[in-house]
């Protein structure tokens, strides 16, 4: 499975729900067209029961479930990738871990220097955030568009944007030169698949 060139990147939001309703939400988004999920459960109850039911559903609308945090969850349901955060270990070992083939991430947040040097280590795409107040990040640092425009420039593995990213506002971050729109609540605190057919208008201005 690749990691799309663009496109709407859904996080879950599994807080207090049930695994058939997370399944059920996450559907409806891939329904709506978002071209990849990532696993994210800061609070699981068994994850990986839910993530191999996650990947089932990714897999027959042909989109990669990526797993946050884990490399081990990642190994163990044979997901298609692992998104790395700060403290997540080192590009290397969760490619010798997950082959050549896995889809590796990583949060860069506000820094272009840590970016290029993820993709020069065989990152599959590079997250930048958060860009505007988010529910799920309140207290993540925040990021500055002109990183994007320097990325861009830099940078030939898809950008991830990510942070309080609306229909309204993700147009600014694509012209900026993010690729992905990652958003978890802009989707999931509402009706999922219509929720993503907003945000596909955003790459698809032309059918509008």
């Amino acid at each position: 499975m690749k990691f799309p060139h663009e496109g709407l990147y859904a996080i879950t939001q599994p807080e207090n729900k049930t695994i058939a309703q997370i399944v059920k939400d996450v559907e409806a988004a891939l329904r709506g067209g978002a071209s990849v999920i990532q696993y994210r459960d800061k609070n699981p109850l068994d994850a990986p029961q839910l993530a191999r039911l996650l990947l089932e559903v990714c897999h027959a609308y042909d989109a990669p479930l990526l797993i946050n945090d884990s490399v081990e969850l990642a190994l163990a349901v044979d997901a298609d990738g692992v998104h790395l955060g700060r403290d997540d270990g080192e590009i290397a070992t969760a490619r010798r871990l997950l082959g050549q083939d896995a889809i590796i991430g990583v949060s860069c947040y506000n820094d272009v220097d840590k970016a290029q040097n993820m993709a020069a280590a065989g990152a599959d795409y590079v997250a930048f955030g958060r860009f505007f107040p988010s529910g799920s990040k309140p207290l993540a640092a925040p990021a500055d568009i002109i990183s994007l425009h320097r990325a861009k420039q830099l940078i030939n593995v898809p950008i991830v944007a990510i942070g309080g990213i609306l229909p309204e506002n993700g147009g600014t971050l694509l012209a900026a030169g993010a690729d992905l729109l990652a958003v978890i609540g802009g989707i999931f605190d509402h009706e999922p698949e219509a929720a993503a057919r907003a945000y596909q208008a955003l790459f698809n201005p032309q059918a509008e």
